[in-house]
């Protein structure tokens, strides 16, 4: 039993002391301070200058998280797109070649510079094989395009109605590429119809033409 007190009694003489040391402290000036509060002090100081830097370096880390997140989204949907078409690869090289063979078709159908002459006279051949009357056929300015040139052709033809059908048919299915443009139809004569449009014909450039666009453009 007297043990017992002995330890209580000591306990108590303890919590005392520590009691008293936190008793009338100076705030003003904690380096009077007694042994226990000022290690308490100098710990929650060290915590809290801890914590804030663990918060502000927390941050920076989460900006830069959020950052990396986005690439590794952007990532991702470049790798769907990269993996979409290298599945397709091989469908897409014949889309490719089917594409070539219809450009060169479509080449084959534009008149080299030397051949329009001839393409000119097509047209005109055209117009009186269906017993229609040029009264006008006046080719324009030559435009110039990048890789081909357009040449207009002020066109008026008289005569039947079919007949200016069935010529219109015989434009559309020259060999070249020519378009009829701004028709306009008019009552003329002896139940004849006056047709006035711009036949639009198209010539692919020779190379000297074409590097003199490049030239061109480039000084541009």
């Amino acid at each position: 039993m007297a043990n017992k007190k002995e330890k209580s009694i000591s306990f108590a003489e303890q919590m005392d002391v520590v009691q008293r040391q936190f008793k009338n402290l100076d705030t003003k000036d904690p380096s009077l301070w007694p042994a226990l509060p000022k290690a308490l002090l100098c710990l929650f100081i060290a915590v809290a200058v801890a914590t804030a830097l663990w918060f502000a370096l927390l941050k920076d880390y989460e900006a830069e998280l959020d950052g990396e997140r986005n690439k590794e989204i952007a990532l991702r949907a470049d790798y769907q797109k990269k993996l979409i078409k290298a599945v397709s690869l091989d469908a897409l090289k014949k889309q490719r070649e089917q594409i070539q063979q219809y450009v060169i078709q479509l080449e084959k159908q534009l008149p080299s510079k030397a051949e329009m002459a001839a393409l000119l006279s097509d047209i005109n051949q055209a117009g009186l094989g269906r017993s229609l009357q040029f009264e006008l056929f006046r080719p324009g300015q030559v435009v110039v395009k990048d890789y081909y040139a357009e040449l207009p052709i002020s066109i008026r033809v008289t005569g039947k109605y079919h007949d200016i059908g069935a010529f219109a048919s015989d434009i559309a299915h020259l060999s070249r590429i020519v378009t009829l443009n701004n028709m306009a139809i008019t009552p003329g004569a002896r139940d004849n119809l006056i047709m006035d449009a711009t036949a639009r014909t198209f010539r692919y450039l020779d190379p000297e033409e074409i590097q003199a666009q490049k030239k061109a453009g480039g000084a541009k």
